[in-house]
């Protein structure tokens, strides 16, 4: 590799505002980093997505075409 052209790889501290974890990984950025949500605490990774039902719309729509009312029974 050439000397001077590469930026400086160094240690970062990210920690999540939610939940209050924290990692440390390599970045070229540095310093601490404030996450607003982490993997541990994301609906996605976790597994626990609340249904936000805005105006009743998921109920109508169940209503329409009668499908259950969770979607383990289905």
């Amino acid at each position: 590799m050439k000397e001077g052209i590469h930026p400086e790889y160094s240690a970062v501290v990210y920690t999540c505002a939610s939940c209050g974890n924290s990692f440390t990984t390599r970045s070229t950025q540095g310093g601490e980093v404030n996450l607003a949500i982490c993997s541990s605490c994301h609906p996605f990774f976790t597994g626990k997505h609340k249904l936000v039902d805005t105006a009743g719309r998921v109920e109508r729509f169940r209503r329409k075409y009668g499908t259950a009312k969770s979607g383990a029974e289905a």
